[in-house]
């Protein structure tokens, strides 16, 4: 191995250590625990190392994001692959947005709630983003009807979910209520 090729290996696992501390503290903590300094403490770098790889907090949370999309697309397509019939796919689906939700906060919320720099529905979207609204689409597609455009359906669809995650993790909705509410939205929604 060469030096150089030495040197960009261990510039890679620096910014993924740097991502997957970023992540930990986040999940633990809260972004506003996340500051530069406490990083380059706890990966044991300078600020200047850190510096190296993101200009800062913002573009952490954009690396966080990015990493989490692959992870929510590779979660919807495991549960929609593990069932059979139409209503089923949508189910799991379903389940499985709200579940990642659910149990990476932080992730989510680099996602969905924090600008970490990226680019949403637009033609420089990263190619991340783009695959977990396509795990979304693949599975909404069938469901749209004829009359609508699968992906206007398929953003209606993550709405209503992202609405659901989101008032649900801020105690706005009855969580003995969650079933209830998610069985209504497969019902009048997605399966009409």
């Amino acid at each position: 191995m060469s030096v150089k090729e030495r040197k960009e290996r261990e510039r890679a696992e620096r910014e993924r250590l740097i991502v997957a501390t970023a992540r930990e503290l986040a999940e633990q903590q809260g972004w506003d625990a996340v500051t530069t300094r406490r990083l380059a403490e706890r990966i044991e770098y300078s600020q200047p190392v850190l510096y190296s790889h993101f200009r800062g907090k913002r573009e952490i949370i954009g690396a966080v994001a990015l990493e989490g999309a692959t992870e929510m697309a590779a979660a919807l397509r495991a549960a929609t692959s593990a069932t059979d019939g139409t209503r089923e796919q949508v189910a799991a689906l379903a389940r499985a947005y709200l579940d990642f939700a659910e149990h990476n906060p932080a992730v989510y919320d680099a996602l969905f709630q924090l600008d970490g720099g990226l680019a949403y529905a637009q033609d420089d979207t990263p190619e991340p983003l783009k695959d977990a609204f396509a795990a979304l689409l693949e599975c909404l597609t069938e469901v749209a009807g004829d009359s609508v455009h699968p992906a206007l359906f398929t953003e209606v669809f993550w709405a209503a979910l992202h609405g659901l995650a989101t008032l649900t993790r801020a105690g706005r909705l009855l969580p003995e209520d969650a079933e209830p509410r998610l069985e209504l939205l497969l019902e009048r929604l997605a399966m009409t």
